[in-house]
């Protein structure tokens, strides 16, 4: 039987309108999912990655395992970081969520901590002689001037959790994943075309606001350029 000649899906082919009209809630359900899934595990590492790279900085002996310790969570695969973290949190999206945090931990500690050690000496110096205690030189002083490097490394985290978030799929959470992983079990062409841009298009927005978020919040390099 030769499939309508006006009929994408029925001929399986790569561009298909029809696929995004008559699949609209399902693509949109992997979106948010593929969404929440990154946005919490970039947030929860940025959270974990501040404290570290602080103790990393300040005390010379903690910089050699914090960097250790997270290069070496970074270079787990994926199917394994999963398998060992399988007995904690069961098939769930929180074993997505923790899995992508540890991954983001070696990008955001490695930036965090080469921003504050590229804060000049005499800067501190001339906070601390103005009367600067350390919580207010860390705030108003080390971390704003951090932030270039920091964000360069949170925008890499970022995009590279959207791309991981699709190894979700082998526990049933990945987002995107799932169309892409279902779409190849079943050879669906515009499933996987779809996805796999819908996928691109998240990171290159995601890059986007995180760069105009730099730009917002360190508007003296925009000078010095």
């Amino acid at each position: 039987m030769t499939a309508p000649p006006d009929d994408c899906l029925a001929r399986n082919e790569w561009l298909c309108g029809a696929y995004l009209s008559s699949r609209r809630e399902i693509l949109w359900d992997a979106v948010v999912q593929h969404v929440q899934l990154t946005t919490a595990s970039v947030l929860i590492g940025l959270l974990l990655a501040v404290p570290l790279a602080l103790a990393a900085r300040h005390r010379r002996w903690a910089a050699g395992p914090v960097l250790g310790v997270t290069t070496a969570l970074y270079t787990i695969p994926s199917l394994a970081m999963f398998s060992l973290l399988l007995p904690v949190y069961g098939l769930s999206a929180s074993l997505v969520v923790a899995g992508l945090v540890l991954y983001s931990l070696t990008l955001l500690v490695r930036n965090l901590l080469a921003g504050l050690r590229a804060v000049p000496e005499e800067t501190r110096q001339a906070a601390r002689g103005m009367g600067y205690g350390p919580l207010r030189l860390l705030l108003t002083v080390e971390l704003p001037l951090a932030l270039p490097a920091a964000m360069a490394g949170l925008r890499i985290a970022t995009v590279s959790a959207v791309s991981l978030v699709t190894v979700g799929a082998i526990v049933g959470h990945g987002g995107l994943g799932n169309l892409i992983y279902s779409g190849m079990n079943t050879y669906f062409k515009a499933q996987v075309l779809t996805a796999s841009v819908l996928c691109v298009l998240i990171a290159v927005a995601a890059d986007l606001l995180l760069l105009l978020a730099q730009r917002f919040l360190t508007p003296w390099t925009r000078r010095r350029a």
